[in-house]
């Protein structure tokens, strides 16, 4: 499944890790590192990490607060959003070729146990 969605992505410059984490910043208000890092089940390091290849190539701001200097906030930047915005009919064709191969039963039977981890996780 991730090679589909790469292959869709490839040509936009981002795989599925990196527009993950472009739609995780883009659709919370909440802008922490830290609450990025919950909502992508990530430890700040590993978060860290991975942003750093999306901050190399612009997509992504990070900065410290001047108010608190321990906290930092993350933010796409205009060429993020475009970026994101380009990706976005990729990613939809490989969600719906996803669909078309596997069968409906087998998607819920992984949705529901996606649930459960999650449910377990809090």
């Amino acid at each position: 499944m991730t090679r589909i969605v790469d292959e869709a992505l490839k040509e936009n410059g981002v795989g599925l890790a990196q527009i993950g984490l472009m739609a995780l910043i883009a659709t919370h208000a909440d802008d922490r590192m830290a609450a990025l890092a919950a909502r992508a089940g990530l430890d700040p390091s590993t978060l860290s990490r991975n942003l750093r290849g999306l901050e190399r190539e612009g997509l992504i701001e990070i900065a410290t607060v001047e108010k608190d200097l321990r906290r930092r906030a993350v933010w796409l930047t205009e060429s993020g959003v475009r970026r994101l915005q380009a990706a976005l009919p990729g990613w939809r064709q490989a969600q719906a070729r996803i669909a078309d191969l596997l069968q409906a039963e087998f998607l819920l039977e992984i949705a529901k146990a996606s649930e459960k981890l999650a449910a377990h996780e809090d």
